[in-house]
């Protein structure tokens, strides 16, 4: 998994900055949908790398209670 993706999350997780974390999973969300969604290539990898990120920013946001 992207060491990025985790330090960029417990990063919002700090801030407190839910709207940025929600922001963050839908966009990585919309990659999923969008691989997904391929043809002519084999996203597998890519798709178990999103979904893996997906995992970390859902956990930061249960960090956070809810405004």
């Amino acid at each position: 998994m992207s060491l990025s993706v985790e330090l960029i999350v417990k990063g919002y997780v700090r801030l407190r900055d839910r709207d940025a974390l929600e922001d963050l999973l839908a966009h990585r969300r919309e990659l999923l949908r969008q691989l997904r969604s391929v043809t002519g290539i084999d996203p597998r990898q890519a798709v178990e790398q999103i979904t893996q990120e997906i995992s970390v920013i859902e956990a930061g946001l249960a960090m956070i209670a809810p405004e």
